[in-house]
């Protein structure tokens, strides 16, 4: 049975990962961009290609009113959203220090407060259901930190206490929380890091090269499906063994 999902920060890596494997799992995507209206659009038009059904949908997700906005939009267009997949995010990485207070309050709007406006308006209508699926995109970061990554460190560990509090406080009206956590995950971010940094990525795994995100696109669409009525308030972590 095809629900309605909405992933944030849908356009790339990850985010188009979990979008492409929702649509064809045969659910109604939303996908959200915030700058790459093009982007969004060519991962539309592939799930559509494939059979599905998606649309895109622009939103700055720090934003109140903008997520009022869009998750108008998607109702209008497509019904409540019962899959919600938090996975936009942001780095601006630097050593505390030197870290700016914009830098901090940006990251900590895009990676965390969005989660919070985006689960609250979902919850909405999942309750009025009595089914619902959040799954937010984390990191290993926020497990263990990472130096000059303070900020998005902290974002990443706020979805993991986020997730499970609002885990207990809805389980009973069958919504499920929980959080995807991935390790080094071959994707545009990472292609900044230089050859030398990739390697040494790769070699810190067990498995010894990064993920994809379609491997991390998977892990969401379990947790996002019927099967996965048991599981909430976890952190599934997606690293190769990175954190062994």
């Amino acid at each position: 049975m095809g629900r309605v999902a909405l992933v944030t920060g849908g356009s790339r890596g990850i985010g188009r990962a979990v979008a492409e494997r929702l649509g064809a799992a045969g659910h109604a995507v939303a996908v959200n961009y915030s700058r790459r209206a093009d982007a969004a659009d060519e991962v539309v038009r592939s799930i559509r290609s494939a059979g599905g059904s998606a649309i895109p949908v622009g939103a700055d997700v720090s934003e109140v009113e903008a997520v009022a906005a869009m998750f108008e939009t998607v109702g209008s267009e497509l019904g409540q959203v019962e899959i919600l997949i938090n996975n936009a995010g942001i780095t601006r990485d630097g050593l505390l220090l030197r870290m700016g207070e914009e830098d901090w309050d940006r990251v900590l709007a895009v990676n965390l407060k969005s989660a919070y406006m985006c689960s609250k308006a979902a919850l909405r209508s999942m309750i009025r259901g009595r089914w619902g699926r959040i799954v937010s995109i984390g990191s290993v970061s926020g497990l263990s930190g990472n130096p000059g990554q303070a900020n998005y460190a902290a974002s990443k560990a706020g979805l993991i206490g986020f997730s499970k509090s609002l885990a207990k406080e809805v389980g009973s009206r069958g919504i499920t929380v929980n959080v995807v956590a991935p390790g080094f995950i071959a994707t545009e971010m990472t292609e900044g890091l230089g050859e030398v940094a990739v390697n040494a990525a790769s070699e810190s795994t067990s498995v010894g090269r990064l993920g994809t995100p379609g491997e991390v696109a998977s892990a969401v669409e379990y947790l996002a499906a019927d099967d996965a009525s048991y599981i909430t308030g976890q952190v599934l972590v997606v690293d190769g063994g990175l954190a062994l």
